[in-house]
């Protein structure tokens, strides 16, 4: 059995965008969910999916009024997220929506 650090995700959006879930994610975009929520380690639901590289639900967030440039989280911001994971085709989707390179932030620590 695994545990879980307790404040991992902020709400279920971020949970949900975390594991690339995207019918979970439209589901739960169809039901209200803030998609700027904050929380968590992610930060929002955005960082959450741009960390996993999962660009169905990057697209997905986007499109349902996503801030690109929303700041929090361990990773500072979704482009920062992405980019530590080496997600190219995340990367350029943030970008193409407007995604600030000089922006700064997060807490990320490389073991």
């Amino acid at each position: 059995m695994s545990t879980l650090k307790v404040d991992c995700y902020g709400n279920a959006l971020q949970a949900a965008s975390s594991g690339g879930y995207d019918k979970v994610v439209q589901i739960l975009l169809e039901k209200g969910a803030d998609v700027n929520a904050q929380g968590g380690d992610y930060g929002n639901a955005l960082q959450a999916a741009s960390y996993g590289g999962h660009e169905k639900v990057v697209t997905m967030l986007l499109d349902n009024g996503a801030d690109v440039n929303a700041q929090g989280g361990d990773y500072g911001n979704a482009l920062q997220a992405a980019s530590s994971g080496g997600y190219d085709k995340v990367v350029q989707i943030l970008l193409d929506k407007g995604a600030d390179v000089k922006a700064q932030g997060g807490k990320y620590v490389r073991w």
